[in-house]
């Protein structure tokens, strides 16, 4: 299954690119992400639109994700915290995203205490702002924990909109450089004249070589630079249908 990487890749206007056992105990999770050297240069295609079984339709919101969010972006905006919140929820949707992380916490035989144990683990690993961590116990003591990657979904749908930010997805075999990503978030910006990039990385060893790139409503551009894509477009051409010539 491919890894979802999250980075600090942001383009802005005029500017260069900047190379950004669930009921009885809490699992012991590692959140620190190996980085392997990548791809030397980088040739993008054209986007096109791709759509079926690897682009999935952005599901129906939970009415009480939106208002998770909604709490959240307007706390952020009048703070003025709206990009360190929008990164600090990053490192959330990572950690949350492990079944086992939300069932522990959704789960009443659990002692609040130790719910509060792992929640400081977690604040002190991912150094988050205060009202983020305010955040965090509310959703928590509202048995809420499971709907944290769809919170943090809608909390940067409101945050692109606000901010005129495009979400790129790169997908490669390994982690690929700083150098590389800025180019494709330059690529996008240009073809997409947003006024910001951010840019997310998933590994996907599938791929064999090279890279995918999706952005867009519910990420429907497709960018296939990929070695796999190669290898099915030539035995598509091999796999031709046998003809009888009349002599």
């Amino acid at each position: 299954m491919a890894a979802l990487r999250l980075t600090s890749i942001t383009l802005c206007p005029a500017a260069s690119a900047a190379s950004p056992s669930s009921a009885a105990a809490p699992r012991a999770a590692s959140y620190a992400c190996a980085v392997a050297r990548g791809l030397p240069s980088l040739r993008l295609a054209p986007a096109r639109s791709r759509r079926g079984d690897l682009v999935r339709a952005r599901a129906a919101a939970n009415p009480a994700a939106e208002n998770y969010a909604s709490a959240l972006c307007e706390l952020a905006s009048e703070s003025g915290t709206l990009d360190q919140t929008v990164s600090d929820l990053e490192k959330l949707e990572k950690i949350f995203s492990e079944e086992a992380i939300s069932e522990f916490f959704d789960n009443p035989t659990v002692l609040r205490t130790e719910k509060a144990e792992l929640i400081d683990e977690i604040v002190k690993s991912s150094d988050l702002q205060p009202h983020v961590v305010n955040f965090i116990n509310v959703v928590v003591d509202n048995s809420r924990a499971e709907l944290v990657p769809q919170i943090v979904k809608e909390f940067e749908t409101a945050y692109n909109a606000l901010t005129g930010t495009e979400v790129a997805t790169v997908t490669s075999v390994v982690q690929l450089e700083s150098e590389d990503l800025a180019q494709i978030a330059q690529h996008v910006q240009k073809i997409t004249g947003a006024a910001n990039v951010r840019i997310k990385t998933r590994i996907d060893p599938e791929l064999i070589a090279g890279f995918t790139v999706q952005y867009g409503s519910d990420s429907s551009n497709f960018i296939d630079m990929s070695v796999r894509k190669q290898i099915a477009e030539i035995t598509s051409e091999l796999e031709m249908p046998s003809v009888t010539l009349d002599v």
